[in-house]
């Protein structure tokens, strides 16, 4: 159906804590398909929620004094702040506790067991309460839930119950999976589940005695449905079935769930499938399980103690780094799938999150959006100038804009971002090989034009790439392209091609975006993206007060007006520029630590104040002969002093 809606589905989660960054990365994940498909033009119904109905709920609310709802209407809020804060743009949040989906589990309840899949029985077994799961004795672990991830006790239960009859549909479910390969992804964990199912099914239990919490069994107030039964209803629910015809038959059937693979086998990938079978339903076109986080080799799990709280580590981040808040959210967005490909295990390092921001979005993201838009502001006072785009850039763009919607659909995130930044090394690249400031020296204002032009589009088409993956940050880059059209209207099929940018935009001032996290100040240790952020550190006695001097030794040094007239990075040293400095008096080299705030063809030119009866000093092999005035800015930021009057180089400074 070409005019589906697009359906992806998150798991509904338990309310039982905070969300973590297994929750995060779950959500982004389809954040960012939801966003693709509406960057590609198509309605898109994205679902997440909450799972409410269980013991361990009805438990901790009754440790805390409240009534379940109660308990649950204000853990809830910590979801929903945590979707907003994060960018998560969803259509719809469910709530298993909800009129509507109570409604939608009754009468599926009363269905089933009209037409002969849910009879009445006596389950005797094991039942874990933190795993919300019925275990044979067959299947524990020394007496403990066979989950890996659990292996918490289990509780002895006996009693009368209604079954699903999910042995009736093993053999369909086996036809289904051998006829639709796609359906459960990826491959090796759709062996797991035809592994399981070839194992031999056994009736489900999916009810339990009331314990005052749940959705009653229709004529049975004795007894309320299972969790897992209820919550995986919720999909339908969000759907419209058995409350809007129309629009169920517009949405059904999802077009993807996701979820961890500790869900994946026994429920969306068997038990699930055979209740939309009984329901006469078609099953999800994909269902797809990913890895789990890990800390120091272990899940990352809120009964560990070792959950990361993305909120708390980005405001950690953007506090230590001077970055903002929402910049750093998508920072982390970008990291989970940078970081490792989707599907898989993955290690959370500190270390590695403050390498990728400073080497992808400082570096090479940030970097070519400053100097770019700072060039246009130097040559052709912030206006991009009529031209041709550069053939060079087009060809450069090619891959990214012929292979990224394979790649953001197929859930190969990793490889789209690799596609993104192979585009955005080749613009810095360009900048590079073309050296506009060269260009503009000669004065050959035609090719400056072009290579400028290329530039700025090549940026265009770099922000609508990664809009999906970092919205807020897509929409600093641009707001300082200074396109009319806002970025949420653009469309893919017309607006991702290159040279489109309107002739005469007029660009904002350029302003770093993603600032780096020096060493210092980055969190060292994993356990600290649990805490609220500490405030920062009050100055040491030696640097609140240093040692006065005399104004005799301050007259000692010669502060100049000085002049830059060539600047370039020094090879192997991220911080160092190498700087030709007209004192008036003489021309000397200097080095100085500015790399990462400015760029070398922005400083030519600049008028500077020089310290130059500085002792000469061998910086990675360069001799620098004095030292320029900088001073702190946010973030550990260096901001150069100048002259704030046009004053002649060799003037002096007292």
């Amino acid at each position: 159906m070409a005019d589906k809606v697009y359906y992806i589905t998150t798991p509904i989660y338990y309310v039982n804590d905070a969300p973590h960054i297994g929750h995060f990365s779950t959500t982004v994940a389809a954040d960012v398909l939801a966003r693709f498909q509406r960057l590609r033009g198509r309605q898109v119904l994205f679902a997440t929620g909450t799972d409410e109905h269980a013991p361990k709920v009805a438990e901790a609310a009754r440790q805390r004094s409240l009534e379940p709802q109660a308990f649950v209407d204000e853990i809830v809020q910590a979801y929903l702040r945590t979707w907003e804060e994060t960018h998560v743009s969803y259509d719809d949040f469910i709530r298993t506790s909800e009129p509507r989906h109570r409604e939608v589990v009754s009468r599926v309840f009363q269905r089933l067991r009209d037409q002969g899949d849910i009879y009445k029985g006596v389950y005797e077994g094991w039942y874990c309460v933190p795993d919300e799961t019925f275990w044979q004795e067959s299947e524990l672990i020394e007496g403990r839930c066979p989950n890996p991830e659990c292996r918490r006790p289990v509780q002895k239960v006996q009693e009368e119950n209604w079954f699903f009859r999910l042995s009736n549909y093993q053999d369909r479910l086996l036809e289904y999976y051998e006829a639709h390969p796609d359906v459960l992804q990826p491959d090796f964990r759709r062996n797991e589940v035809l592994s399981f199912i070839r194992g031999g099914l056994r009736d489900a239990s999916i009810t339990r005695s009331a314990y005052g919490w749940g959705i009653p069994v229709p004529d049975d107030p004795s007894k309320v449905i299972y969790v897992w039964f209820d919550a995986l209803l919720n999909y339908i629910t969000v759907a419209g079935y058995l409350s809007d015809e129309e629009k169920f038959r517009d949405v059904w059937p999802a077009d993807l769930h996701l979820m961890a693979k500790d869900i994946f086998v026994r429920f969306h990938a068997t038990m699930w499938p055979a209740i939309l079978m009984a329901l006469d339903l078609p099953l999800p076109r994909r269902i797809f399980a990913h890895g789990f986080w890990t800390i120091d080799g272990e899940k990352v799990s809120k009964s560990k103690g070792n959950a990361i709280n993305p909120r708390k580590l980005a405001a950690d981040i953007a506090e230590r780094s001077g970055s903002r808040y929402d910049v750093v959210i998508d920072a982390l967005r970008f990291f989970i799938f940078r970081e490792v490909p989707f599907g898989l295990d993955g290690d959370f390092s500190t270390a590695s999150f403050v390498q990728r921001f400073n080497a992808d979005l400082a570096n090479d993201l940030g970097n070519l959006v400053n100097r770019s838009i700072t060039m246009l502001h130097r040559y052709f006072e912030g206006v991009v100038p009529t031209a041709e785009v550069d053939p060079a850039v087009v060809a450069a763009a090619e891959p990214m804009l012929q292979g990224l919607p394979e790649a953001i659909e197929g859930l190969r995130f990793g490889a789209a971002l690799d596609l993104i930044w192979g585009f955005i090394g080749a613009l810095n690249k360009y900048i590079d090989e073309r050296a506009p400031w060269k260009l503009a020296k000669e004065g050959q204002q035609e090719a400056l034009a072009q290579v400028m032009y290329s530039l700025i589009d090549g940026i265009r088409l770099a922000a609508l790439a990664v809009s999906p993956f970092m919205p807020e940050a897509a929409k600093e880059i641009w707001r300082q392209l200074g396109i009319a059209a806002p970025l949420e209207v653009q469309r893919w099929e017309t607006a991702m091609q290159p040279g489109l940018l309107p002739a005469a935009t007029a660009t904002a001032s350029p302003e770093p975006i993603f600032r780096r996290i020096e060493e210092k100040s980055a969190p060292t240790k994993e356990k600290k993206m649990t805490e609220t952020p500490a405030p920062a550190p009050a100055p040491s006695p030696a640097e609140a007060e240093k040692p006065t001097v005399t104004f005799d030794e301050f007259k000692r040094l010669d502060l100049r007006v000085s002049r830059i007239e060539a600047a370039e990075r020094i090879p192997k040293a991220d911080k160092l520029l190498k700087l030709t400095v007209n004192t008036g008096k003489d021309t000397r080299t200097v080095v100085a630590g500015i790399a990462q705030w400015y760029e070398p063809e922005s400083l030519v030119g600049r008028k500077i104040i020089l310290i130059c009866n500085l002792a000469p000093a061998k910086i990675r092999g360069v001799e620098s002969q004095g030292m320029l005035l900088a001073a702190d800015g946010p973030g550990g930021s260096a901001v150069l002093l100048q002259p704030e009057q046009d004053v002649p180089v060799g003037s002096s400074v007292r």
